[in-house]
């Protein structure tokens, strides 16, 4: 097989990737390791920037997200028994997110990668990059164990933080920041509407909770935990203890419980690889980047890869411009570190590191300063729908 560009992994990244390039008439071809039902199984973010919205209708696949999803101009933040609402659409000039999950982003990505034609392969195995350094890279696999492999000008690593396309890289090539929360959070799935029309962040001396929603019936919550907890130790009624008790008192009696339908614990890390480019490799989302979820970013950062490959490789193929492939990097880098700020900020002023009260008092603090400046204010609401994208140029 020969196209232009070889794509690893069917998540929402390199799904929005070829779908992108497909609309430019840039040939590429997408391997999968999982079933389309197991990929569409992942349970992810729910809160859309701007910037990555206005990238789903470019895509042509925003209709159903501009029915279903939910614009949302401000959140709040709960500490020392009050809740403060930070009105995004005042403080960023305008601009809101969008509550619409992730699986449903990747649903719509599937449903038009199928019904244009354009090349999948699902349940591939012992995935193997080739000489992604030269002028002739090539990505081989196993397909219900007849061998393939794709001749292509770039490959394009969009297969997750576990994925071979970082692993592809030299040691020496590349440069590893990492650092790893002493805590998860553990998170429930219920048919039940939301506490709150808007998302609510909880800073309590027992641990962080986060109210959130998929839809008017559909809502996800989530509190923090210890690293060794067991999901089955958590039963759906100490959960909804758990969860009331670190919420203001007038927010926890208006809370419906019922039954989980989904329930697991996710670990935190901020993580970042530099550069994202081995040649003719482009390393896209979690391949490059993990944040803690508490800045809603991971989703949203993979969205601004996208946005930055796509118009590099648009201007190569349309423009002969090869002049941008070795800024990628160098351009993404540049928001991944920002976003990786924010997140690291927001998980650091509303998490339980110790039980020293002094933190305690800290955290506090700094949530009654942010929330009673302006500047304050601004600076969460900007940092929170999104930085803007950088032009390539």
């Amino acid at each position: 097989m020969k196209t232009q560009v070889a794509i690893i992994g069917a998540g929402p990244s390199g799904l929005l990737l070829g779908r992108l390039l497909e609309l430019q008439g840039i040939d590429n071809i997408i391997i999968e390791t999982k079933s389309p039902d197991y990929v569409l199984s992942r349970i992810r973010a729910g809160v859309l920037e701007q910037g990555t919205t206005k990238l789903l209708r470019e895509a042509q696949v925003g209709d159903r997200m501009d029915r279903e999803g939910h614009v949302h101009e401000g959140f709040a933040l709960s500490f020392s028994g009050r809740v403060e609402r930070i009105d995004l659409k005042r403080y960023s000039g305008g601009k809101t997110v969008m509550v619409y999950g992730q699986t449903e982003v990747t649903k719509d990505l599937m449903d038009a990668r199928l019904a244009s034609g354009a090349p999948s392969y699902y349940e591939v195995e012992q995935v193997t990059l080739h000489d992604a350094d030269s002028d002739h890279p090539s990505v081989s696999f196993l397909k219900d164990g007849a061998p393939h492999i794709i001749a292509c000008d770039y490959i394009a690593g969009c297969d997750g933080f576990h994925g071979v396309s970082r692993k592809s890289i030299p040691a020496d090539r590349i440069a590893l920041f990492e650092r790893v929360y002493p805590f998860g959070w553990l998170g429930v799935l219920s048919r039940t509407p939301p506490v709150s029309h808007e998302l609510i962040y909880a800073n309590h001396a027992r641990g962080f909770a986060l109210c959130s929603m998929r839809s008017d019936n559909l809502s996800r919550y989530y509190v923090q935990c210890s690293l060794d907890d067991k999901v089955e130790a958590w039963s759906d009624e100490r959960f909804w203890d758990e969860l009331r008790a670190r919420l203001p008192e007038e927010t926890a009696n208006l809370l419906v419980t019922g039954p989980s339908i989904e329930k697991s614990i996710a670990p935190l890390r901020s993580f970042v690889a530099e550069p994202m480019q081995y040649g003719r490799l482009f390393l896209v989302g979690d391949a490059a980047h993990i944040v803690p979820p508490t800045g809603a970013k991971g989703l949203n950062l993979a969205a601004s890869d996208v946005y930055t490959l796509y118009h590099v490789l648009r201007k190569r193929y349309r423009e002969g411009r090869l002049d941008l492939i070795d800024k990628y990097s160098e351009i993404c880098l540049r928001r991944i570190w920002k976003a990786e700020r924010f997140s690291w900020w927001m998980t650091s002023i509303l998490h339980k590191f110790s039980d020293d009260p002094f933190s305690q008092r800290i955290q506090e603090a700094e949530l009654a300063y942010f929330t009673s400046s302006e500047a304050g204010r601004t600076s969460i609401a900007e940092n929170y729908v999104g930085l803007p994208y950088e032009p390539v140029e």
